[in-house]
């Protein structure tokens, strides 16, 4: 249509018309107002814009010219103002809502008065712009959507029509992502009724622009029609929205956690506002406290979760230029040097700030706990008759009572008095099963400074925190209770430090503590005889009997140390040696508690990062562990430990480890250490072949018996003894000297594909192998390499998918084509791995800085050269390269991956068959490595 410029002139000179004033919602802005949005200044700039434009279509396009100007100066205000004060998140969510405000009422402004104006309205012909949601809490983070609620008295007219598509093609044009209904106040009734999230957007509505008196009705028809008498039925469906989130987002202490939706988070904090806010008509949280929901020091803890919680939210928005959500470990890095933490006592910035995010979470859910608690005492329905007469109650003992169906105290005053029943209230809810009142936490948390030095050396307070793990069969209950309420670090000043500290790095999935509270899970779990199946070694070590005390006080003290600049074991070790006397432990226990904290990495280490059919390994490692109880305790331990560190960490592979590694040291410290001669095991596997190859010819089972050196006999096992002796005897056959055999299984017992290769030995092979596996996209977790004195090479690796499973069936055609290509020379590994070796982005955070280490002594033959740097596609080929470049000879490899750290152990000897001694020739081989890694890393990033 085409715009006559005497229809609608608006004189610059003309006050700005009603709907064109200043934003209405004020309060504390981030920075002054006029730098946000001036009303005033756009208004002259579409004043004068109308005067010059000759149609609708050009005047439109003037105004999102305008607008987009403003939009880009007021972001850009708030933005340089946030960065000045990084933790002012009120101000800035309503900076953000109160530039909004001024785009969408100038908008409706140049619809409804200049696009489409109308003389003489009727009745029908009146629209009022309603904020819901977030937005009409007036709550928005940089990138937060803009729900708008357009409210007609009618089924919707032309002229309706045609002002909300203009509205919303402006809205569009500047970029935002607008939500939007069209309804009437009956629309909103009927829908509201259907649906909980309907509902609980127009809980939240705020009136904008338009006719006021309609936006008014709509809210006294929802309060007196839809909400009025249904406030359990909302609290149930926001109680179940709540569950179900919760489920799929993980819990709190998850290290990549989602601030708007995760446990913990500001969605949680919300929903407390709309169930107040439905059931008593509350504007703001402080009404809360007089209502008796919250105390003073709980609403302040609110505040100050909400206030952060918002910060990090908005951060990770400017950050992204989106609505990011999920606070990923590369964002983790940039939010918290944009919010200013800096690096302490040994620890990155990003630790300490993600210390700070998971307590607030913490904080969150208990203030959940609080409210929700009182809200069901205040609502709950009354029970029908029968069932309270014939429900059974648990008895309490004297001292405390029954609320709802929770554990409460029955006199403060008198409860105080002894300073040991701030530990026996949590054993009367673990012996009962109920749940503690939050009266009771509240009386707790505000009386924590009694649990001082005398009451932590009581010996009743110490019998009762012992058998609060050991006695009741689910000591995680009370724990973490205890951790969130402060009280175990009170109790146990030491714990204090790992309160809600993460472990940046993508192989622990939890907090300290939470690890700490999941490892005890485990050993609880194994001792009720849940895990029978799945650990079997673990579960019948308890079922023969050992010290629980110890191993429940070792794994609570186990991490202690963690985040200190010394290593967590040596430190740990030393804080064991001074608490477990402190809980009750005598002298012989407490000894025990100290050795498995300070060892209590060694048996994992052993399993994963050195070859166990080395007798030399089973021999240092008996001799450190001494005793099979000490074997036993420590087997259990680091089976609890693994587990504990995320729901995917164990698998059958390390259970395989674990399993070999106990079993031959169990043997060496029964029978004793002869028994690990490398002369006696190969004898047994030469005897082993035959019996299971009766059908070969005894001068073939002479040939292959005689063909392999010691190493070979006790490094594999039996299966893979009868098929390199197939293979090896296949390529004898076949006359060609150039003929390779491979072989593919799947390893069900150790969760992965067992890769065997034959064929004449020459140079680089072991590389070479590494490399097609890697273009493939396979994991190699172990691999063993060995000659034979006839000249042929047997090649043994085990590898998984990028998942942690066995290389699928499917893929083993493609593997076996590459690998053919890559011996022959048809595919170079190098050149190929450049497009692949790439770090992903979120991963690029990580410091993971490279260690060499050269020891002759872990093995009687071999130096083992451990590698420990960042893990990354063909790793393991370019250090293979290099090695067999300098003319090393690979024995055998073992992987150990710990999410983006890996550490690669080679058993090398050198082109004459001896040990690396040399510490020249070490340094040199260093260098050579070190360059390797460097410029693959390079490679990777770039």
């Amino acid at each position: 249509m085409t715009l006559p410029h005497k229809a609608s002139p608006v004189p610059v000179s003309d006050p700005a018309p009603a709907v064109l004033t200043e934003p209405m919602l004020t309060g504390e802005l981030i920075c002054p107002p006029e730098q946000i949005f001036d009303a005033a200044a756009v208004h002259a700039r579409i004043a004068s814009a109308a005067q010059t434009c000759a149609d609708s279509a050009a005047l439109r396009g003037q105004v999102v010219a305008i607008l987009r100007d403003v939009q880009k100066s007021g972001r850009a205000a708030i933005a340089e103002a946030f960065a000045a004060q990084p933790f002012a998140a009120r101000p800035l969510t309503r900076a953000y809502t109160y530039l909004t405000d001024g785009l969408v009422r100038t908008v409706l402004y140049v619809a409804s008065e200049i696009l489409h104006p109308l003389a003489n309205p009727t009745q029908g012909e009146r629209i009022a712009v309603i904020a819901v949601g977030g937005y009409g809490r007036g709550e928005m983070a940089p990138a937060s959507d803009v729900d708008l609620l357009f409210l007609t008295p009618y089924k919707i007219t032309a002229w309706a029509e045609s002002v909300i598509e203009s509205m919303l093609y402006m809205l569009w044009d500047l970029r935002l992502k607008v939500g939007h209904s069209s309804r009437t106040i009956k629309d909103c009734l009927r829908l509201g009724g259907d649906d909980f999230t309907i509902r609980t957007a127009m809980l939240e509505h705020r009136f904008l622009a338009g006719h006021e008196p309609l936006a008014e009705e709509l809210d006294e028809r929802l309060k007196s029609e839809l909400f009025k008498g249904s406030g359990q039925e909302f609290i149930e469906a926001k109680l179940q929205e709540r569950e179900t989130r919760h489920r799929k987002q993980g819990e709190r202490y998850m290290v990549e956690p989602n601030v708007k939706e995760g446990k913990g988070g500001l969605r949680d904090l919300q929903s407390l506002y709309w169930i107040a806010k439905y059931l008593y008509g509350v504007q703001d949280v402080a009404e809360l406290v007089p209502l008796g929901l919250f105390t003073r020091e709980e609403f302040d803890t609110f505040v100050q979760a909400e206030d952060f919680l918002w910060a990090v939210r908005s951060h990770l928005h400017l950050v992204t230029g989106r609505a990011s959500e999920q606070l990923s470990f590369d964002l983790q890095v940039e939010v918290a040097d944009r919010m200013g933490y800096e690096d302490r006592a040994g620890r990155r910035a990003v630790e300490v700030f993600m210390q700070k995010y998971f307590r607030e979470a913490t904080r969150v859910g208990e203030l959940t706990r609080i409210f929700l608690t009182k809200l069901e005492a205040a609502h709950m329905k009354g029970a029908p008759l029968l069932e309270r007469i014939f429900r059974r109650r648990p008895r309490v003992k004297p001292g405390y009572r029954v609320v709802h169906g929770r554990l409460d105290v029955a006199d403060p005053a008198k409860f105080l008095a002894d300073k040991v029943n701030l530990l026996r209230l949590f054993e009367e809810g673990l012996r009962t099963g109920m749940l503690i009142h939050p009266d009771a936490m509240r009386l707790v948390t505000a009386n924590l400074d009694l649990i001082d030095d005398d009451m932590r050396a009581d010996k009743e307070a110490q019998r009762i925190f012992l058998d609060l793990m050991l006695k009741h069969g689910n000591p995680e209950r009370a724990l973490r209770r205890m951790n969130e309420l402060g009280v175990l670090s009170a109790f146990l000043p030491e714990f204090e430090h790992i309160v809600a500290m993460m472990q940046f790095n993508m192989y622990h999935s939890y907090t300290v503590d939470e690890h700490t509270i999941q490892c005890i899970v485990n050993l609880a779990q194994i001792e009720r005889g849940e895990l029978i199946e799945e650990l079997p070694l673990a579960s019948s070590i308890l079922d023969r009997g050992v010290n629980r005390k110890v191993l429940y006080v070792a794994l609570l003290l186990h991490d202690i140390a963690k985040g200190r600049p010394e290593d967590h074991s040596i430190l740990g070790a030393k804080i064991a040696r001074k608490v477990a006397p402190r809980l009750g432990l005598n002298k012989s226990d407490a000894e025990t508690v100290e050795w498995l904290v300070r060892y209590h990495l060694l048996m994992s280490d052993m399993a994963q990062k050195r070859d166990i059919s080395d007798p030399r390994t089973v021999r240092d490692f008996a001799k450190a562990v001494t005793t099979v109880k000490q074997l036993d305790l420590l087997t259990v331990l680091t089976v609890c430990d693994i587990r504990g560190v995320g729901p995917n960490t164990w698998n059958n592979w390390k259970a395989t480890l674990l399993r070999a590694l106990h079993a031959e040291t169990k043997r060496a410290l029964e029978t004793g250490m002869e028994d690990l001669n490398r002369a006696n095991r190969g004898a047994e596997a030469k005897k082993a072949l035959r019996e299971a190859m009766e059908n070969w010819s005894k001068a073939d089972l002479k040939t292959e018996t005689g063909r392999h050196y010691d190493p070979y006999w006790q490094g594999l096992n039996l299966s893979t003894h009868i098929e390199f002796a197939e293979m090896l005897q296949a390529l004898e056959h076949s006359g060609d000297p150039g003929a390779m055999e491979i072989r593919l299984h799947p390893d069900v017992d150790r969760d992965a594909t067992r890769a065997c290769f034959a064929m004449a030995d020459h140079p680089g092979i072991f590389a070479r192998i590494a490399g097609a596996l890697a273009l493939v996209g396979a994991n190699v977790v172990d691999a063993r390499s060995y000659t034979t004195k006839d000249g042929y090479v047997t090649d043994a690796f085990w590898i998984q998918d990028a998942e942690g499973h066995p290389f699928e069936a499917s893929r083993l055609p493609r593997l076996t084509k590459m690998i053919h290509k890559t011996l022959k020379g048809e595919v170079v590994a190098r050149e190929a791995l450049k497009s692949r070796d790439k770090i992903k982005k979120r991963e690029k955070a990580f410091n993971v800085p490279t260690h060499i280490t050269f020891d002759n002594d872990g093995s009687e033959i071999y130096t083992i050269i451990e590698v420990d740097t960042r893990d990354r596609p063909g790793l393991l080929y370019d250090l293979t390269r290099t090695l067999a470049a300098a003319n090393v000879y690979i024995a055998n490899a073992v992987i150990a991956t710990y999410g983006e750290q890996v550490v690669d152990t080679f058993y090398v000897k050198d082109m004459f068959g001896l040990k690396y001694h040399s510490e020249s020739k070490q340094r040199g081989l260093e260098a050579k490595l070190r360059k390797a890694i460097t410029e693959g890393a390079e490679r990777a990033a770039s």
